[in-house]
């Protein structure tokens, strides 16, 4: 695509405190919404930036705020509302930054007088509920969440908080990502780190079944169906989404490495936060784990590859022997997470540039690993030793690569029917220097791409919605939301591709600007 540039800095809104609202606006819509497409499109992302004069410093630490664009009869209405997580009601309380977050550390209460300072460091680590990253359904339920244990269930109706949720009481992981996968049943997986065997570091894949007769909250059946070993038994590697098949699961361990002992020391010491627990292995490579998900059993193979970060599957499936593993990597062991500081994202342009020029780059790749190492050791062309290591060294299949720094992340695919499964299309959100600025479709297996762009417009993650009548993978709408700050009065809108071709259907503006939303679903009316 032709690469954009954004002199004007109308990107910096995107990372601007706004407030909520106390009840849904009507939005103004231009083009014709489609008559089936009812219900509500609901994103989570940070929406308070600062508390006080005391500021946030990174792009996961801003204040949760859940937005809903409603669908009814081609009307359109915006609502949001902060979710009232610890974090976010201590502050509004307190008037300061009372919890730590991703990558900003909450000083200790000035009122408090230094003995009692002293003794609230014993008291254990205050983990943060800040619930900005994404929202899925368990049962008939919805939580927004972050990946600590803390969960946070929502109404998606109103957007009003209902309870705090500790997935330590249910299951053993000390955190969960924010990246479960659904399956069509409602049964939910999801990985997360564990204290193993012997005190050594694992992660965990756990299973929360669907909601039964008996009506009773499907989180208290959870269960851990399988263990992945860790590859350093007091680093585990930062985990972020994981891979799911109808029979495997794919566990992706990378060389982001979170320093436990740091992490536990650090609560401790003066003006400590999560990022400063981060180190990158740098000799480890990749090490790709796959797991059969009906025993909970591992496969004896550990596939290896050179390094990446990995924050987005985009769909793994089987085929004829081996597991296709379609990934968002971004290439080096750097953590990409060091580029998104506020004052990075806030800078201009031309600095802007300079910082991610030194960024990991993007690059969608396709893995394709063999299930039975004996079957296809010819094709592999290794050495009977090598072979008897039960180790493979792996080298990706390029699936799109373009200039440095304008790829797609946070992909997204018609996942009700395709995930887990062969498929064709994946819809991202374009990265211009880790500015949003376009929205992509690519088919996988030919590498076309199309592409929605507009001057000074800023979009979100696309979510593709299926016609309910659909025949084809790509029957159905993208929905994103866009912000344009330079473009006429209106400075954020919700915008409706026809998901064959990209071109715009409709788009539905609201007269408040929307900071940026990271994560999120259409709930079907």
């Amino acid at each position: 695509p032709f690469r954009v540039e954004h002199p004007a800095g109308g990107y910096k809104k995107l990372f601007e405190t706004v407030e909520e609202l106390s009840s849904p606006v009507t939005a103004h819509v231009t083009g014709r919404i489609p008559t089936w497409l009812r219900g509500s499109l609901l994103r989570c992302g940070p929406g308070l930036f600062e508390v006080g004069a005391e500021p946030f410093y990174h792009l996961f630490d801003g204040q949760a705020l859940l937005h809903k664009f409603d669908f009814k009869e081609g009307h359109v209405t915006y609502h949001r509302r902060f979710v009232r997580t610890d974090a976010y009601v201590r502050a509004m309380t307190e008037k300061r930054i009372v919890i730590t977050e991703f990558g900003t550390y909450a000083y200790p209460d000035p009122c408090k007088n230094i003995f009692s300072r002293f003794f609230s460091y014993f008291k254990g680590v205050e983990v943060t509920d800040n619930a900005l990253v994404n929202v899925y359904p368990v049962g008939e339920d919805y939580y927004a969440c972050t990946e600590t244990n803390f969960i946070t269930r929502i109404n998606p109706d109103t957007l009003e908080t209902i309870k705090q949720v500790d997935l330590c009481k249910y299951v053993s992981v000390n955190g969960a990502t924010a990246h479960p996968h659904i399956e069509n049943d409602g049964t939910v997986y999801n990985i997360g780190n564990c204290f193993g065997k012997n005190f050594a570091l694992a992660y965990n894949i756990i299973r929360i079944p669907p909601l039964q007769a008996d009506k009773e909250d499907p989180m208290n059946k959870s269960e851990v169906v399988v263990q992945f070993p860790c590859s350093d038994r007091f680093k585990p590697s930062y985990v972020h989404s994981f891979g799911l098949t109808s029979n495997y699961i794919v566990f992706v361990e990378t060389p982001v490495k979170i320093n436990l002992l740091k992490f536990l020391s650090s609560w401790s010491l003066w003006g400590a936060n999560y990022m400063d627990c981060f180190e990158s292995n740098e000799t480890m490579g990749v090490w790709l784990h796959v797991a059969e998900k009906k025993k909970g059993r591992l496969l004896n193979i550990k596939y290896r590859t050179s390094a990446f970060n990995l924050f987005h599957h985009i769909n793994t499936y089987e085929d004829n022997g081996f597991l296709i593993v379609d990934l968002c990597t971004w290439k080096g062991f750097e953590f990409v997470y060091n580029y998104l500081y506020l004052a990075n994202l806030r800078a201009n342009w031309d600095e802007v540039k300079r910082q991610a020029e030194k960024a990991p780059q993007p690059e969608a790749r396709r893995y394709v690993l063999p299930l039975n190492i004996d079957k296809v050791l010819a094709w592999l062309h290794t050495t009977a030793a090598a072979s008897r290591a039960w180790r493979c060294w792996y080298g990706p299949r390029v699936v799109k690569s373009s200039s440095p720094n304008s790829w797609c992340e946070v992909h997204q695919i018609n996942y009700k029917k395709y995930s887990g499964k062969p498929y064709t299309y994946t819809y991202g959100l374009g990265l211009n220097h880790f500015v949003p600025d376009r929205l992509c479709k690519l088919n996988v297996k030919t590498k076309e791409t199309w592409v929605w762009q507009e001057p000074d417009s800023y979009p979100s993650e696309p979510i593709f919605v299926s016609h309910p009548d659909a025949l084809e993978e790509d029957d159905g709408v993208v929905l994103s939301i866009v912000i344009s700050p330079g473009a006429g009065p209106k400075p954020a809108y919700l915008l409706i591709l026809n998901a064959k071709d990209m071109s715009e259907v409709a788009r539905a503006e609201v007269e408040v600007n929307i900071p940026v939303t990271f994560h999120g679903l259409f709930k079907r009316a």
